[in-house]
């Protein structure tokens, strides 16, 4: 694994239960604050084999993916409640 890869999955484990992070700051916190984008790309080709938690990660608005019943469930069941269907408050759940 490349080490900007391996960091993201390691910021990714750390989110705690009951919060969330955006793709842009997960990317900072891993080295690269432009790579937003490849956060998503890992999310999507390693969640499984890592068994991340990559219902965390949200977009900058504190939206989940369009078809997201089940990261919508999987965070309602750490106790996050959503302003609205898919939309939660960064400023109350944001690490």
């Amino acid at each position: 694994m490349i080490p900007f890869t391996q960091e993201v999955v390691d910021v990714i484990r750390s989110i705690p239960a009951g919060r969330v992070m955006t793709y842009g700051q997960v990317a900072r916190l891993a080295g690269n604050p432009r790579a937003a984008r490849q956060v998503a790309w890992i999310l999507h080709s390693l969640s499984r084999t890592e068994q991340l938690p990559w219902y965390r990660v949200l977009n900058a608005k504190g939206e989940i993916s369009l078809d997201g019943d089940e990261q919508q469930l999987a965070l309602e069941a750490e106790g996050i409640v959503f302003e609205r269907p898919g939309k939660l408050s960064l400023s109350r759940y944001q690490v």
